[in-house]
């Protein structure tokens, strides 16, 4: 799927398994070995898919592939159904802060009322009471 749209973009086959292969993690040592090239071909491979794909970086090449490796779609529809499935209330009550979820800290009392408050004459201190 990846492939065929760096094809369509105007990549030859090969600079099209280089991004591919990129875009899955891989460096540049790995993708030379996966395909019997060397290092420096790799790298003359990807100066190529800059030009042509009008990116400065790995990195922006990794982003511009996301979204069209097979992985990435499935686990953002996954995502996108689990929510669907449950009610509101439940996914804020499912944010943990701390040892209490959210409902929970909202309502929740400090243990100590009297740090940083300045009744003691210490509240520079802050939690070490000194």
């Amino acid at each position: 799927m990846l492939r065929d749209v760096l094809i369509q973009k105007g990549l030859s086959n090969r600079e099209a398994e280089v991004a591919e292969l990129v875009s899955k993690g891989l460096s540049n040592k790995e993708v030379a070995n996966q395909l019997f090239v060397t290092e420096k071909t790799v790298k003359f491979h990807l100066t190529n898919i800059y030009k042509k794909m009008n990116v400065k970086s790995r990195a922006q090449l990794i982003v511009w592939c996301l979204p069209h490796l097979g992985f990435v779609e499935s686990e953002a529809t996954q995502a996108a159904a689990r929510t669907a499935e449950m009610p509101a209330a439940a996914v804020v009550n499912t944010i943990p802060v701390g040892n209490v979820t959210v409902a929970q800290a909202a309502t929740a009392v400090p243990i100590r009322s009297d740090i940083g408050s300045g009744s003691s004459g210490n509240g520079d201190i802050g939690a070490f009471g000194i």
